[in-house]
């Protein structure tokens, strides 16, 4: 009962702060958690996302991009940050794809301005792992849909991380010169 009842209360407090239904509130509320592996794309890297997107030329208007992933969760934490997402996703909102399963939770949710995608938050929630990423810009509707298809949703998220690594240990450790 006290489970239930804090459960309530923390869904009350989200739902009534209106800046709690953000993707930005959620990523700096998680960011730090134990087992997270989180990142916003810096300038330097935006190139690189369109070398690896699942769709030719998908990130040329990209303006923002947050990637987050929750790894070895329990079936508590899967379920509470499935029921934030859509929270988060209810906020002005509109699902573009949406599959419910007991293995797999897959929402992508977009804002719209005509016929373009302003925002979209993909989110892949498994027991194992949940990955999440948030996208602003301009992009082509059909080109945000490819992330339904879980093996490009997965190659993309690998490829991501991968890349990120590289690029972050590049600047972090650049390679001696003893010409300088």
């Amino acid at each position: 009962m006290k489970k239930f009842f804090f459960a309530f209360s923390v869904l009350f407090l989200m739902v009534s702060c209106g800046s709690s239904r953000s993707f930005q509130h959620f990523f700096d509320a998680h960011k730090t958690d134990i087992g997270v592996t989180a990142f916003q794309v810096p300038n330097f890297m935006k190139s690189i996302l369109s070398k690896i997107s699942p769709k030719e030329g998908m990130f040329n208007n990209l303006t923002d991009f947050k990637f987050i992933t929750f790894n070895s969760m329990t079936a508590q934490n899967q379920m509470n940050l499935i029921n934030e997402m859509n929270i988060v996703s209810s906020n002005k909102y509109t699902d573009m794809f949406r599959k419910n399963t007991v293995e797999n939770t897959k929402i992508i949710s977009v804002k719209e301005l005509g016929n373009i995608v302003t925002e979209a938050i993909v989110f892949d929630s498994k027991l194992e792992k949940t990955t999440i990423f948030f996208i602003k810009g301009q992009f082509d509707p059909e080109k945000i849909k490819a992330f339904s298809d879980d093996n490009a949703f997965e190659e993309f998220s690998r490829k991501l991380q991968q890349e990120y690594q590289l690029n972050i240990s590049r600047k972090l450790n650049p390679s001696f010169n003893p010409n300088n």
